[in-house]
């Protein structure tokens, strides 16, 4: 059976520039999405104050004729549907002038106005360093901040990074994803989608399963993120990127931006470093700062936030091993031994020290980096 309210949802929400502002004009206007897909084009061009294609005959039939392979689709496969004026329709999105009217989902909905939504985004080159931080970050979420959700957008990078350090500290997590819900993109993440469903988050779109991938979507998609979010966390970045343009969206948006400051001489914290520079966002270096800037309180405590540090404390013997790693990525046990002047046993007893304290990554070949 045909859902007649569903099917005119869908093509009102696949008019091309229909965001919620534009929406609530129309329909402020035109009594429902049905007698604007069944008006003539005279009246509505009576109506209403756009005057595009958008109004023709042809054209609105188009988009309704195409919604019966949707409706299939999200018939066969167990698709969830949100409409701006629904009461599970994320609150933050709907306040925003361009985002979405209608969203597609697979899992809890709930997780899309949970108390406290932080977006964390930021290169698809993701280092050590980046992907640390994540991790540090979003433990200390889970022991700090009730009812927090981590969106992010399933890409490379910093993205995934965000999403299994949620899998992994028990934090619902929100992927956006920037093509319908027919497939996966990238392949590789097809299991992290999985375990997130199966973890009680959110896989969600605002595209059809027959709108066509292309490059342009993955920006649009970065609207949804910071629609999504009460704050968006650049952890790393190029000068330009669409971690960059997220936060920028988030800012007109007029939602807080973070930042985590890197060397200058690092390519993927040249963005950050920007973002920090010009006041678009505020330096961050851990949870505290994040709760302190938000004002939020921390789980059973009302006072003034602690948490465990994501940079830990070194002993004077570790501190020499890090600032090398961190001057020198990817070096071999025995080089290390050689610059620091210290027996290999010694070292080696050092570096797992450090390992333990999330300060150094090691990777095959006794090989290592500084994760700080």
């Amino acid at each position: 059976m045909i859902d007649e309210l569903l099917k005119y949802r869908i093509a009102f929400s696949s008019i091309r520039g229909m965001g919620c502002e534009l929406a609530r004009t129309i329909l402020d206007i035109v009594p429902s999405e049905r007698d604007f897909f069944e008006m003539k084009k005279a009246e509505l061009a009576r109506l209403l104050p756009v005057k595009s294609r958008v109004l023709g005959d042809d054209y609105r039939r188009q988009l309704l004729d195409s919604t019966a392979k949707e409706l299939e689709f999200i018939d066969k496969n167990g698709i969830g549907v949100t409409y701006f004026t629904d009461s599970d329709f994320p609150r933050r999105v709907a306040a925003t002038p361009d985002g979405p009217v209608l969203l597609y989902y697979k899992g809890d909905p709930g997780s899309l106005n949970a108390d406290k939504m932080i977006s964390i985004v930021g290169t698809r080159h993701a280092t050590p360093y980046g992907a640390h931080f994540c991790d540090a970050l979003v433990r200390d979420i889970a022991s700090s901040i009730a009812d927090a959700v981590i969106v992010s957008g399933l890409a490379y990078g910093i993205d995934i990074a965000a999403h299994r350090a949620a899998l992994s500290h028990d934090v619902p997590t929100v992927a956006v994803l920037a093509h319908g819900l027919n497939t996966i993109y990238p392949s590789q993440h097809r299991n992290d989608a999985l375990k997130i469903l199966e973890s009680g988050g959110m896989i969600v779109s605002d595209y059809t399963s027959q709108a066509v991938m292309s490059r342009g979507n993955f920006l649009a998609r970065n609207r949804i993120i910071a629609g999504l979010s009460d704050c968006t966390i650049v952890v790393e970045s190029a000068e330009k990127g669409g971690a960059i343009v997220t936060a920028g969206i988030a800012q007109s948006y007029n939602r807080d931006v973070f930042a985590v400051p890197g060397k200058v001489t690092d390519i993927y914290s040249a963005g950050c470093n920007s973002l920090i520079r010009n006041n678009t966002a505020t330096l961050i270096t851990g949870c505290d700062d994040l709760m302190k800037a938000m004002r939020w309180e921390m789980i059973g405590d009302e006072t003034t936030p602690r948490q465990r540090s994501i940079f830990p404390e070194l002993t004077v013997q570790e501190r020499p091993v890090v600032e090398y790693l961190r001057a020198n990525s990817d070096v071999h046990i025995n080089t290390l031994a050689a610059k620091l002047r210290m027996p290999v046993a010694e070292l080696m007893g050092l570096l797992i020290d450090l390992e333990f304290k999330g300060a150094v990554i090691s990777s095959p070949g006794n090989r290592f980096s500084s994760a700080m």
